[in-house]
Formats: structure tokens, C-alpha cells, sequence
């Protein structure tokens, strides 16, 4: 059975981290399962986000997970988030999308919502 996550909590959210947690336990078990994050999800891939050393820091356990970490380019951009190839285009002066993060557009979260056998939103 696949799973799709689909994360638009902000990483302030409680949600956030239950995603985590179900995603870190799916691998654990060797259980097929894709990421997408959506809406204030996107923020958890900004990689100027700053953490006392006291915290938990949920963009860093996600790039532990080795897994495919694609972000939803139009919401990352409205919220500050951007490659290096789409401040190029949009004339921003710096990029601060995270290392493992992928900007992509919708219509890869239609295709894995058409694909998985069941979907989760956090």
C-alpha cells in the first residue's frame, strides 16, 4: 500500500511533526510512501530558519530521511522560498531553499495523488 503525506503545516504545528513521525515509522517498517509539501508546509523547506540548540529541528529530520522532499513552487515563492534557479528567474537577490529540497510544480502532487492508495494531510 503507498502513502502520500501531503504537509501543509507550518513547522511551528504539532501536524509537522506528526508527519514526521509517520514518515520516519513507514520507512522504518520498509513501507512504500511519497512527501509533498504544500501551502505553509513549503516553510519547512527554508533554510534560513534559525533553532536554539535546545530544539528539535524538523527541516534537519526530514533530510535524514533520505527521501524525496518535493516543495510546491508557487507556494514556496509566495512565501519567500526559492532555488537558485528561481531567483535567477524572478530577479531575487538569494535562494534559501534547503539542501534535499526539490521545487516542483502541481502537477506532481496530482500524479501522486492519482498513484497512492491512500493520502494524509497533516
Amino acid at each position: 500500500m503507498s502513502t502520500l503525506l501531503l504537509i501543509t503545516s507550518a513547522p511551528s504545528s504539532i501536524h509537522a511533526w506528526h508527519a514526521l513521525g509517520l514518515a520516519q515509522a513507514l520507512q522504518a517498517k520498509n513501507q512504500d510512501f511519497r512527501v509533498f509539501f504544500y501551502q505553509d508546509g513549503v516553510t519547512i523547506a527554508n533554510n534560513l530558519q534559525w533553532l536554539p540548540d535546545d530544539q528539535r529541528n524538523l527541516l534537519k529530520e526530514w533530510q535524514k530521511l533520505k527521501v524525496r522532499l518535493p516543495v510546491c513552487v508557487s507556494a514556496a515563492l509566495a512565501r519567500g522560498i526559492t532555488d537558485l534557479e528561481n531567483a535567477k528567474r524572478h530577479q531575487i537577490p538569494a535562494h534559501n531553499l534547503a539542501k534535499g529540497f526539490e521545487l516542483v510544480g502541481l502537477g506532481e502532487l496530482a500524479d501522486a495523488v492519482e498513484s497512492c492508495d491512500r493520502l494524509l494531510q497533516f
